[in-house]
């Protein structure tokens, strides 16, 4: 751990259930920070946007700005300008991310890309109906991640990722995903500290898209027993984390950072 300069932190169940602070995370965080550690948070996240999602732990008392974060729609557009500039793209998502998704054009019909973001009550019948002839018509798909569920304070919510798979084997297409667990939305995030992959932490509660993903991409890999974390999803990985704590709170002991 002596070698790490960076930190990699999912937001949704690592330091919040449903944007409430979960204990310990503040301070926690607070002490990476103190012992000039880079952070960013990376987020498959797609109901809000980076000035939101900034805002709103702002507010719960995390010290982080909009440039901290870093989120699948960003993410996306950054995929969508340098492979189809110019394209017209059907955007199938819950939430207004409109602000992290630059200038790209969004049509109803005749799509060159169709993009999917994160579930919600507009994934319906008719929507993925829509979205799966324009694949036959033979539009691209790029998704923002590959997420089956996410953890509320109401319990764990479908995601996108379920629907996803039913597209891809539908119309014989396979996604470019954009967020975790892709290689390049890693790597975006440890260009932005100036950190190699070998001086680079990455805590998620996500054991395949976070963590075990992270891994692959040359960083160490912390899973934390919170969030969407289950025991069984855990033994059942197709690899094993190379640490496994209870909560964020624990990730400052875990770097050898004393208390402040």
């Amino acid at each position: 751990m002596e070698s790490v300069r960076a930190v990699l932190i999912d937001i949704d169940g690592v330091l919040t259930v449903s944007w409430k602070p979960l204990p310990g995370a503040v301070e926690a965080l607070a002490r990476i920070r103190g012992a000039g550690l880079g952070v960013v948070l990376v987020t498959n996240t797609t109901s809000r946007s980076r000035a939101s999602i900034a805002r709103t732990l702002s507010g719960a008392g995390f010290e982080v700005d909009v440039e901290d974060v870093l989120t699948a729609p960003a993410a996306t557009a950054v995929h969508l300008a340098e492979h189809y500039p110019g394209a017209r793209c059907a955007l199938l998502n819950s939430g207004d991310v409109g602000a992290d998704l630059g200038d790209i054009t969004v049509v109803d019909d005749g799509a060159d890309v169709v993009v999917l973001g994160g579930a919600g009550p507009e994934f319906d019948y008719a929507a993925l109906n829509r979205a799966f002839g324009q694949l036959q018509r033979g539009a691209r798909l790029v998704a923002m991640h590959r997420n089956l569920y996410w953890r509320t304070d109401s319990g764990l919510q479908l995601d996108s990722g379920a629907f996803l798979l039913g597209l891809e084997r539908a119309a014989r297409v396979e996604a470019e995903v954009t967020g975790k667990p892709s290689r390049a939305f890693f790597e975006a995030a440890l260009s932005r500290l100036g950190a190699g992959a070998d001086q680079a932490l990455m805590v998620g509660d996500d054991i395949e898209s976070d963590v075990l993903a992270a891994q692959r991409a040359g960083l160490t890999g912390v899973l934390v027993r919170t969030g969407k974390y289950r025991p069984e999803t855990h033994e059942n990985a197709s690899g094993t984390p190379d640490h496994v704590v209870d909560s964020f709170a624990d990730v400052p002991a875990l770097l050898g950072l004393a208390q402040q």
